[in-house]
């Protein structure tokens, strides 16, 4: 049954329950509240900072918004972006795009405008909709992107170019429409990127979107009493399915702006959440801080949670020994996946096995899997070779990429570009990328867009950038550069000219050396690895 069935099924049952509730806690007020004091305060006091939707309304954003779509003349298989922060108009829009039959594509809101554009024309996107924090990039391209777009605007004062989502919907009907939609339909596209850094478009079938839902909800037992936490983007496909677990629970789920360690503990306080979902720099951000006596777990209310799990990069399990040295009786679990699988979970550890971190788990519900060698034969236990997966989950295809889908679909297997390798239990755990993507703070970086721009700079020979183990951020960025002959540059320098750069994207270290390259003239990255202590790293923080 398609994910829509169960937003029907809420409002239909729990009208009066909160669904949503959106935290955006002003990062200029600077007092610090325990949740005692808060409770002693007028409710008003965070009016600013607080809004929340009864299952019932959210159904009737949805509506209205999927009616208003379809009296524009959007039809089954169209496709509308999102472009928003999280809020809480980015969930009700995303299901009024799928009640219409329509596709739902996402962008990740890090795209530059130029990132925008390229996005739209590959799913050949026939509307954008998109917040107040994106007006300067969609501006930057608004001839084009208006020309056969419609250009929704959600937010207060709307820019020329586009027109306004409150007046869209102000007398749109609240009532379902009358589409008929199949787990054979097409639900939705998500974004990924190969070795190269250019996007492909992921296309996905409505039953992927339910077995997503329905897999999260399985994997960590989310009931009607459960309030799960979600504070990464909801464009990510980890953030949007393991919030779809409430969905199918029928449950409160918070959407948190903010992820300093008072600012996560105030707000698993003051909702009296019990699952929250964390990235890593997060998790250790909260050890941090109490470690360092910045923040007490005397000053909130926290018997309540139950459940920590991680996602969307490697877990140092020396994190989860020192998590559990502050929370002792907290299940953990931490979940595997691709885009191309719908996101987390066809490989998940499972909260029973707490003794196997460092593992990325076990087969995920109704997911298959495989290690293969360069062959595709299937490696002996204990061999490493290249993950695949099998499951409902998996992609139908890159959107008009048929190369592409071919390199990575062998008979309904997913071939991951992940090296791993099964321990006699049935484990799966992963030994390196087939492709050199890095992964800092939950968020792909990829090195060659960064090398190409390093090469601008009149000084600069030659460059290679690669991951080095970094305990905050799983990863972080090294630059490795040449400088050309008889010409001297200084770190400061690299470091000015890589302002260009969005924050993420700069190299968090600079080094001065030589490139070495094979007799292809391909860089050798692994090598580079071994000699900058990646590979070292990356083995001892594995070590308990």
């Amino acid at each position: 049954m398609p994910v829509m069935e169960y937003l029907e099924r809420n409002a239909r049952l729990y009208p009066d329950e909160v669904a949503l509730v959106e935290l955006n806690p002003d990062e200029n007020d600077t007092r610090r509240m325990t949740w005692k004091e808060y409770a002693l305060i007028q409710p008003t006091r965070f009016e600013p900072y607080r809004r929340e939707i009864t299952w019932s309304v959210f159904n009737e954003k949805a509506n209205r918004f999927a009616n208003m779509l379809l009296g524009r003349g959007i039809k089954k298989g169209d496709k509308v972006a999102i472009l928003m922060y999280n809020c809480l108009e980015w969930l009700p829009v995303y299901f009024g795009v799928l009640k219409t039959g329509a596709i739902a594509v996402p962008f990740n809101f890090r795209y530059d405008s130029d990132e925008i554009l390229y996005c739209a024309k590959l799913a050949e996107v026939d509307v954008i909709v998109f917040g107040s924090e994106f007006i300067g990039r969609m501006e930057v391209n608004a001839d084009v992107l208006s020309k056969g777009r419609l250009l929704i605007y959600v937010g207060d004062n709307c820019p020329s170019f586009a027109e306004s989502y409150r007046e869209l919907v102000a007398d749109c009907s609240s009532k379902s429409p009358d589409i008929e939609i199949t787990d054979d339909d097409f639900g939705a596209i998500y974004f990924s990127s190969g070795t190269t850094g250019f996007p492909k478009a992921i296309l996905h079938k409505h039953r992927s979107l339910t077995q997503a839902a329905q897999m999260e909800q399985k994997h960590h037992s989310t009931g009607r009493d459960d309030t799960f936490l979600c504070i990464p983007p909801l464009y990510h496909t980890g953030a949007k399915f393991h919030w779809m677990g409430s969905l199918v629970a029928g449950s409160k789920a918070v959407l948190l702006k903010g992820t300093k360690p008072e600012t996560i503990l105030s707000a698993i306080s003051n909702e009296h959440c019990t699952i929250v979902w964390l990235l890593v720099p997060w998790a250790q951000d909260i050890l941090d801080a109490l470690d360092r006596g910045d923040i007490k777990l005397s000053d909130y209310k926290l018997d309540q949670w139950r459940l920590m799990h991680i996602g969307a990069q490697p877990v140092p399990p020396s994190l989860i020994k020192r998590w559990k040295e502050y929370f002792p009786n907290h299940q953990y679990d931490t979940n595997y996946g691709l885009s191309e699988s719908t996101g987390p979970g066809c490989v998940h550890l499972g909260v029973e096995n707490i003794d196997k971190v460092g593992a990325i788990g076990v087969p995920g519900y109704r997911w298959e899997c495989k290690i293969v060698d360069e062959n595709d034969n299937e490696v002996a236990q204990g061999g490493v070779g290249e993950l695949c997966v099998k499951g409902p989950g998996v992609m139908t295809c890159y959107y008009n990429d048929e190369k592409s889908t071919s390199e990575v679909l062998k008979d309904g297997w997913l071939y991951t570009g992940d090296m791993a390798m099964q321990d006699e239990q049935g484990f799966y755990y992963l030994v390196d990328r087939k492709k050199d993507v890095i992964v800092s703070g939950g968020e792909n970086i990829y090195p060659v867009q960064i090398e190409d721009f390093l090469r601008r700079h009149d000084k600069i020979k030659d460059v290679a950038v690669i991951g080095l183990s970094d305990r905050r951020l799983g990863e972080k960025t090294a630059a490795i550069i040449e400088i050309k002959d008889g010409m001297v540059c200084s770190k400061e320098e690299i470091e000015e000219f890589c302002h260009a750069l969005p924050r993420y994207k700069r190299p968090k270290e600079i080094i001065f050396a030589d490139i070495p390259r094979n007799a292809t003239g391909k860089i050798e990255k692994p090598k580079l690895r071994k000699i900058y202590g990646a590979d070292n790293l990356v083995a001892k923080e594995n070590q308990i």
